[in-house]
């Protein structure tokens, strides 16, 4: 279906038994029993609600995540040689292997020659789950390394010889790596299974070849949701995406000097754009909100993640009005391990969402994906509940009602954290039609709730 369509008996804002008239890529009319003259979608009396904004995700990340090995949920040494061995064999000696999500809790922080036991015959790279670091056996070594001295991000042992570690060298390692770019097709799908309309790509390596992938994966249809980019770097608007905040990623345990990081936002000032900090930890924090007090914030500018905010940070973030990008699907798939490692007086402290939006802190929300699963309603019903996979909680007072978890995916790109966007006349036709009244979907957040996505009111997801 496309161009002109009508969507019957459905409902909008609480209201059933609507129609509703899409047209050039825009709502056109809502009433009851509308003139037709197009295709038609039975809503079967299911809400229609916007389309959900994922605020901050890596879409090329992503993809190649899809076409690697998923060492999530390993348990142990014995089950990580198993997966990395089953995906050897379906692969010629020699051939690159690439396994994500891998935690050193399984069994360590791994070296080249932990990696040779699991695959001797295959060039194996491992990425830690935080995407700060990639593990490589002794065959991928010597394929990305040369002859030349190795860069700084490659760790040395005490004699000088590469460990196999190499500590955030993603623009590095993948130019040493001639592969063809990851499929973004089936993860384009998969957003539209889950209502998701929008992407935020936070990835500080995009670059003007990476922006022209992403927009012609959008141009093709295999991307079809609508594509906000940050960078580190300037970037130009292409069709299919907009310019976003300019990326800066931080690490506690290499920070960047107060002036440089200052330099930095006066640098995304003269490109006109507002920045992103990368900010996990309370370190992370206090150092971006002391650079944000110094430069100014503008309207628009965000604190990426949020992992820990100390009570004492939550009035320096409303002074500035900075926006806080959170991931609560982090409190659901990683709070077992959070409830173990971290300190009880600092696991108050970790993904807040409530005690900032009382505090008039704007809170957007997202999947960090491929650091989290992309589906965004697991992430909305542990907004609310704040409940482990295991079933423990984690600051269940930072829970929030259902109706206000789903409108953390609702603000607009330029707007994250504000109003939510409405299902209302002349309105962009970017909807997510659900398989039941508004209040069902909300009492069981689920994506198998979503029975269709439509993008500039074309249908890209219709579930059988």
């Amino acid at each position: 279906m496309s161009g002109r369509l009508t969507l019957r008996n459905v409902e909008v804002e609480g209201v059933g038994g609507l129609d509703v008239r899409l047209d050039g890529g825009r709502i056109a009319e809502i009433g009851r029993r509308l003139g037709g003259g197009g295709p038609e979608l039975d809503g079967a009396g299911g809400a229609l609600i916007s389309g959900l904004i994922d605020h901050h995700v890596h879409l090329l990340a992503l993809a190649a995540q899809a076409d690697s090995v998923a060492l999530d949920g390993v348990r142990d040494a014995a089950d990580l040689a198993w997966r990395i061995g089953a995906a050897a064999a379906g692969r010629s000696p020699g051939a690159w292997l690439r396994a994500t999500g891998y935690h050193e809790g399984v069994a360590g922080v791994l070296g080249a020659a932990d990696l040779d036991r699991l695959a001797p015959r295959h060039a194996l790279r491992v990425q830690h789950r935080t995407g700060a670091l990639w593990m490589l056996n002794s065959l991928a070594l010597g394929q990305v390394l040369g002859t030349e001295a190795p860069p700084a991000c490659v760790e040395l042992d005490a004699v000088g010889t590469p460990t196999g570690r190499i500590w955030r060298g993603d623009d590095w390692l993948c130019g040493r790596i001639a592969a063809a770019p990851p499929p973004l097709a089936p993860i384009g799908h998969a957003f539209a299974a889950c209502g998701v309309t929008g992407l935020a790509d936070a990835s500080v390596t995009t670059d003007a070849e990476a922006a022209a992938l992403l927009a012609a994966a959008h141009q093709a249809g295999d991307l079809p949701q609508r594509l906000m980019l940050m960078s580190a770097g300037e970037l130009t608007a292409q069709l299919g995406m907009t310019v976003g905040p300019v990326k800066v990623l931080l690490d506690e345990h290499d920070l960047p000097d107060l002036d440089g990081l200052i330099g930095r936002i006066a640098m995304a000032r003269r490109w006109g754009r507002r920045v992103a900090v990368h900010c996990v930890t309370a370190v992370e924090l206090a150092v971006s909100l002391a650079a944000f007090e110094t430069a100014g914030a503008e309207p628009g500018d965000r604190i990426e993640h949020g992992g820990v905010i100390p009570p004492a940070a939550i009035g320096a973030l409303k002074a500035l009005g900075l926006t806080v990008v959170t991931q609560p699907g982090f409190v659901f798939e990683r709070g077992d391990r959070y409830l173990a490692e971290v300190a009880a007086d600092e696991q108050d402290s970790l993904y807040r969402i409530a005690s900032l939006i009382r505090a008039g802190v704007p809170v957007a929300a997202s999947s960090d994906a491929p650091y989290s699963s992309p589906d965004p309603w697991p992430a909305i019903r542990a907004a609310t509940a704040r409940r482990t996979r295991g079933g423990g909680t984690i600051g269940t007072w930072e829970g929030v009602a259902a109706a206000q978890a789903l409108s953390l995916w609702l603000g607009g790109f330029a707007d994250p954290g504000g109003p939510s966007r409405r299902v209302t006349a002349g309105a962009p036709a970017d909807l997510c039609l659900l398989a039941g009244p508004f209040a069902e979907a909300l009492a069981d957040p689920d994506a198998e709730r979503v029975a269709a996505t439509l993008i500039g009111g074309e249908v890209v997801f219709e579930r059988a």
